[in-house]
């Protein structure tokens, strides 16, 4: 039954958003831009749990942070509603599923990747995802590179990691630098753009309406914000300094925790900026894969439910496995530690970030001389991304003394199913991936 559009829906408990974000977290295919729309479809439109100008309060906060800004939604509405435990267990949830499944898919990837069917499956899935880094560089671009400087920062951007091979994080410094004087001198050229559509709908009374009342627990405070920093903190602390003292502080798992904790913070964007970061250190530093090896786990991430950056449990799966922390007889046991610490630390920053500055952020949010370096940092973005997705097409297409025809074939087909008929990311992969079977039985 549909609620009138002048009552206000009844309060929720926490038990029913338990079920609602474990649910979430099954169904959230599509990337950013899709599970924000589901968070929109449910809990604005037809749950009416909190407003529109409530949520688009809460998504423009999330999107000028660092780090997945559909979790960090999530984690904002369930803390706004239960308070801190809310917010934990909406993000949680958000996240959870998708662990479980990429567990599940980095076992079946390391322990039978060699089977003539999964080689298949996999040869169609990687044209595939050269075009969808290409999309998403066209995605992020359209909406962010609207002035001249904008795309002179992403070219440059583009040069310094592909031609000069500079680290991302001195890339985003730049970039900041660059947007800090921008937005004092110029800062007509660095005014956040495209925000979120529907800045005044509404669909009748909401349970957390425009005119109700900042909660106690979301008002703003300086100790308030210090405590919950410092216990969030501490808890990175403690669980590294357990990892360094168990492993060794130079040991595979407290590596990563450190590791994942800087990529976490470069996160501006959206995964696939932080991506080339990740693989500069997992493949290039550490070690822990190989660069064929990354272009299969993006490509399992493209295929699960949750945020793309969930990728990182691959990196921390395949990493632990190939050094057997545990042994020969103990790698999956391994794996599953180098997943779940990867997923610790790479969204324990999200969670301080939304449960302890959430309310003073958000009160300069509009503020040109803050917003400045992240537009700036946007833009560059972009070429990284692109930088990206050429050198996932060296790796996909160019194989020993010859171009693969075939797999530049797929790719195209794939780039014209995304830009001209708008094909979903997740039936894209499954078309491929069935193109790749079928050609590994053709050939073989």
């Amino acid at each position: 039954m549909t609620l009138p559009r002048d009552t206000r829906p009844d309060p929720v408990t926490l038990r029913m958003a338990f079920w609602y974000w474990l649910k979430l977290g099954f169904v959230s295919f599509g990337g950013p831009a899709g599970q924000i729309a589901m968070m929109h479809a449910e809990l604005v439109e037809r749950r009416r749990w909190i407003s529109e100008q409530r949520f688009l309060h809460a998504l423009n906060y999330c999107m000028l942070l660092p780090g997945p800004e559909a979790t960090q939604l999530a984690v904002y509405i369930g803390w706004l509603m239960h308070k801190t435990r809310g917010g934990i267990l909406a993000g949680v949830l958000f996240v959870l599923p998708s662990l479980l499944i990429l567990i599940v898919l980095s076992w079946i990837y390391m322990a039978y990747g060699s089977l003539p069917a999964v080689v298949g499956v996999m040869y169609g899935i990687k044209p595939a995802v050269v075009a969808i880094v290409l999309a998403a560089a066209w995605r992020i671009g359209s909406r962010t590179l609207k002035n001249p400087v904008l795309i002179a920062i992403a070219v440059t951007a583009f040069l310094a990691i592909a031609a000069l091979h500079l680290p991302f994080p001195l890339i985003v410094l730049g970039a900041a630098l660059a947007g800090l004087a921008g937005g004092r001198w110029w800062p007509h050229y660095f005014q956040v753009g495209g925000r979120h559509p529907g800045s005044a709908a509404s669909y009748g009374r909401a349970l957390i309406d425009d005119d109700t009342a900042t909660p106690a627990h979301a008002t703003f405070s300086w100790p308030r914000l210090a405590r919950v920093a410092l216990i969030g903190l501490a808890i990175g602390a403690a669980a590294w300094l357990l990892l360094a003292a168990r492993f060794g502080a130079s040991g595979t798992l407290a590596a990563m925790g450190w590791f994942f904790t800087k990529a976490a913070l470069m996160t501006f964007g959206g995964a696939y900026a932080v991506l080339p970061y990740v693989y500069q250190g997992g493949v290039e530093h550490y070690h822990w894969l190989t660069g064929p090896q990354m272009i299969d786990g993006l490509a399992l991430g493209e295929t699960t439910p949750g945020p793309l950056i969930m990728i990182v449990a691959f990196v921390g799966f395949v990493g632990a496995w190939s050094d057997a922390l545990f042994g020969p007889g103990a790698r999956l046991l391994a794996g599953i530690a180098g997943a779940g610490v990867a997923t610790l630390f790479t969204f324990l920053p999200s969670f301080i970030f939304i449960l302890a500055g959430g309310p003073l952020v958000e009160s300069t949010r509009d503020d040109v001389r803050m917003t400045a370096p992240l537009t700036a940092i946007s833009a560059a973005v972009v070429g990284v991304i692109v930088s990206l997705a050429v050198f996932f097409g060296e790796h996909v297409f160019v194989q020993p003394g010859r171009v693969d025809g075939v797999a530049v074939a797929i790719s195209a087909a794939a780039c014209l199913a995304l830009f001209r008929f708008k094909i979903g990311t997740i039936k894209l992969i499954f078309a491929c991936a069935l193109v790749g079977l079928v050609l590994s039985y053709w050939h073989g």
